[in-house]
């Protein structure tokens, strides 16, 4: 029901509808580097609106690929175009070991949202499907303002509402602890580390609900491949293993 009242919200605002987000086990791939290379044979490609070109996603989208779009909307990157139209006082701490990024004060949404629907416009204009939103754990770092769990979860539902608004799908990165509460806003999940780090099983409610789970190894981790490909298999993942990076380096399980 909600994705129908998504899709007619779209139409009332004169926006088209993403593509659906494929299947259980699509093949997938998640490049931010800055030599964007799809492979053959994926359904599902994740990348930066920085690192790609409108003609790029609509060749994959002429190739039925489904294309996400990544938004950090916890932090701010001080190497994007629009850094100067956030005003300092959402502006908080640098994020620990990324020094070009800085939190977001998630509580103020007549801020904030405004700022980030300009960003889903941009990559809808480019022909994206959905939206990946980084850093939704504002929450649970040292942002420089009291933000709790509540105000967190409050601001990504209000994403989800006007990406589904704009004809476009979301996913939810990261954030297991909160996944009950957002599964019904999210059209997917991205998850980083998860096998290796053990807590898989806390986004199983996707798969159940029928929506993918895309699940991202990194190769400094030490992590058994065989093994989260047999863990994947078994529960319907999309495990890939990439680099720290996300370069065009790929590996998918056999």
């Amino acid at each position: 029901m909600r994705r129908i009242t998504s899709i007619l919200l779209a139409l009332v605002l004169g926006a088209v509808p993403a593509m659906a987000a494929p299947d259980v086990g699509a093949a997938w791939d998640w490049q931010l580097g800055e030599s964007v290379r799809a492979p053959q044979g994926i359904e599902i490609f994740d990348t930066d609106p920085d690192s790609a070109s409108a003609r790029t996603i609509a060749q994959l989208n002429a190739r039925g690929v489904y294309t996400i779009c990544y938004v950090s909307v916890g932090t701010l990157e001080n190497y994007r175009d629009d850094r100067r139209d956030f005003p300092r006082s959402v502006v908080g701490r640098v994020y620990g070991d990324w020094p070009d990024e800085r939190f977001l004060d998630v509580r103020q949404l007549d801020v904030l949202l405004p700022l980030m629907q300009a960003r889903f416009q941009r990559c809808k204009d480019m022909g994206f499907d959905a939206i990946e939103p980084d850093n939704m754990d504002v929450y649970d770092n040292e942002s420089g303002f009291r933000i709790s769990r509540r105000d967190g979860i409050r601001y990504i539902k209000a994403l989800a509402d006007m990406a589904h608004g704009m004809g476009l799908e979301i996913g939810q990165k990261n954030v297991p602890e909160i996944t009950r509460q957002l599964i019904g806003s999210m059209d997917f999940v991205i998850t980083e580390d998860c096998f290796s780090d053990g807590w898989c099983e806390d986004v199983s409610a996707y798969t159940r609900a029928g929506k993918p789970v895309l699940a991202a190894e990194y190769t400094d981790t030490g992590v058994s491949w065989a093994a989260a490909c047999a863990y994947g298999r078994a529960n319907g993942y999309s495990m890939i293993l990439k680099d720290r990076d996300l370069s065009a380096a790929l590996q998918t399980c056999p």
